[in-house]
């Protein structure tokens, strides 16, 4: 068993850079409230001003339009709102149209009642049905309200990149709002919110290495605004009440203006992940596994840190503690779900057999990833898979 723990699981939530660790430290030795006028207020307020315009940069926004929340979940509940207004006319949508594979924060509706939410399949390779969207769209009752389509730049689970621009574009000629959950790209694929053509954004700290407890909105556009979900206070222009955690946004804001600087790195990241990938069929084929092995989305676009594989008659639940007992951190999907091990929705919009889906490990890295981490990875994944053809020669043994 190795000594030496590795961490790929990025995407669950990365580990904290440096960087945010001392802007929070520096943070938290200040008092004071951002909101107030004197001069422990306004220091306090430099540092939130200074990180919405480094979080806006990850997406090419505007630093005004930047909205903090706690995560990207409260975002995406912000966000998922009927009632919108464009420069204080009331433009209202009358239903929500969300990609099948979206994440569980996007999935929920909002605040759309159940009755005003439709999903939009995806084809096999997990990328929206554009002729289910299209048709959506046109049956769409524009005299109730303008539609709204929720769809992510990038799978979490997969890895897979999505047409958002083309939606948008589609959205956009049918007058209505586009939202993109833009999470699990954010300082791994240039962002403009511009050129994707959405209304608004979402983003979350801890999945870039700043502190988990802190996310975004951003929108497109200032004229855009919400009905706020938490009322009180007239923090962040009324559209989210509460003192501001100015610690994490500061970690934030730290983290977002690393992870831009360091995009260039996203190349030796995906070679790490395409390394990866080009052993597990050598690893399998020494088990006598080779044909069982399953990479899902490999035929698309996908972002350059993740891999989702399974290998039939492997269960993830099994294959998660033996790697874990061997120290190295996976997961089988999305970790927002209690913790539960369980078929992802995602694979199962994608038409995946049940079996298959059962045991889809997924591996994530990110900017503490090294080539000691592939190694460590396929040595486990070698001994997991030995032990896995060795169990089904004693089950065939003892039937015989």
């Amino acid at each position: 068993m190795s000594k030496t723990r590795t961490y790929l699981d990025h995407n669950a939530s990365a580990p904290l850079r440096p960087v945010a660790r001392e802007a929070i430290t520096d943070a938290l030795a200040r008092f004071g409230n951002a909101s107030s006028v004197h001069g422990e207020g306004r220091d306090l307020r430099r540092l939130v001003e200074s990180a919405r315009g480094k979080v806006a940069a990850l997406v090419g926004g505007e630093a005004d339009n930047v909205i903090f929340t706690a995560s990207a979940t409260e975002a995406a509940c912000l966000a998922l709102s009927p009632e919108i207004s464009s420069d204080g006319i009331s433009r209202p949508a009358s239903h929500l149209y969300i990609a099948e594979t979206e994440h569980p924060c996007v999935l929920a509706g909002g605040r759309f009642p159940a009755s005003a939410v439709t999903m939009i399949p995806v084809r096999n390779d997990g990328i929206v049905d554009l002729t289910a969207l299209d048709a959506l769209l046109d049956q769409h009752d524009e005299s109730a309200g303008a539609p709204y389509v929720a769809v992510q730049l990038t799978n979490s689970e997969t890895g897979i990149i999505q047409p958002v621009a083309e939606i948008a574009q589609k959205v956009r000629f049918r007058g209505g709002y586009t939202l993109c959950d833009a999470v699990q790209a954010a300082g791994r694929l240039p962002i403009n919110i511009t050129e994707l053509g959405v209304d608004f954004v979402l983003l979350s700290a801890h999945k870039i290495g700043g502190p988990q407890g802190a996310g975004a909105l951003i929108k497109a556009h200032s004229i855009l605004d919400l009905p706020p979900v938490l009322v009180g206070g007239g923090q962040e222009k009324n559209q989210r009440a509460g003192t501001e955690n100015v610690a994490a946004i500061a970690g934030f804001g730290a983290a977002a203006e690393e992870a831009m600087g360091q995009l260039g790195k996203m190349n030796e990241i995906a070679a790490l992940r395409d390394s990866l990938e080009a052993q597990l069929h050598p690893i399998c084929a020494k088990s006598g596994l080779a044909d069982r092995l399953v990479i899902f989305g490999g035929s698309v676009d996908r972002v350059g840190n993740t891999t989702l594989f399974s290998v039939d008659g492997l269960k993830a639940e099994t294959a998660l503690i033996a790697f874990d007992l061997d120290g190295v951190a996976v997961s089988s999907g999305s970790a927002c779900s209690s913790g539960k091990v369980g078929n992802s929705h995602v694979l199962a919009a994608m038409g995946v057999n049940d079996n298959v889906a059962r045991g889809a490990v997924r591996v994530s890295f990110g900017w503490s990833s090294s080539r000691a981490d592939v190694d460590n990875f396929t040595a486990a994944f070698g001994r997991i898979t030995r032990r896995l053809a060795e169990m089904q020669d004693e089950k065939i043994s003892g039937a015989a």
